[in-house]
């Protein structure tokens, strides 16, 4: 997913980043949503892959999944920080008095740069319209892969990915492996 824009239609244009830092959920992670299995607040967890996940967390921030799997199975992979690459003038809008370089830095800064509410939760991204993923950069990205941010459980996973070098990536950069 590293590479890919996360892109959101809007009538005065479009805004758009691209995607630099994602953290994978799998099937079997305790740290995962769909862990207890499908409830009310997780159930777009279980659409088929390329679904929007939107949930709330510590009760403040919006943040952004895209689901991993095929339906009903109920893993996904965070979006934590972008490039802002489009529409800049309305994330600056939406997070005024912020660094470009903080635009997007972080799921809940993304999401507010964005505008992502949860009634973007179970959204096809899919479809090129609306609220979507964009296509990768022609050239390959590079990645690192570490330990995933602010979790207390399963925190020995590789499942953070970055790209390194990236001044929009959101957490520490401790290097564990390279692609």
């Amino acid at each position: 997913m590293l590479g890919k824009y996360l892109v959101q239609d809007l009538r005065e244009g479009r805004v758009a980043g691209r995607i630099v830092e994602t953290e994978a959920y799998p099937v079997g992670d305790s740290t995962n949503h769909a862990w207890p299995g499908r409830r009310a607040y997780n159930g777009s967890m279980f659409l088929e892959r390329g679904h929007a996940y939107v949930r709330l967390t510590y009760g403040i921030y919006n943040v952004i999944n895209v689901v991993s799997e095929h339906e009903g199975t109920g893993a996904a992979v965070l979006i934590r920080a972008l490039e802002p690459a489009e529409g800049i003038e309305w994330m600056q809008a939406r997070r005024p008095d912020t660094k470009p370089r903080d635009l997007a830095r972080g799921p809940g800064r993304l999401a507010l740069a964005l505008g992502i509410d949860l009634g973007f939760d179970g959204a096809d991204l899919c479809t090129g319209r609306g609220l979507w993923l964009g296509a990768i950069d022609a050239k390959p990205t590079p990645f690192a892969v570490t330990t995933r941010i602010g979790i207390a459980r399963e925190t020995h996973r590789l499942l953070r990915f970055y790209e390194p070098g990236s001044p929009f990536v959101s957490g520490p950069r401790k290097l564990l492996s390279a692609g």
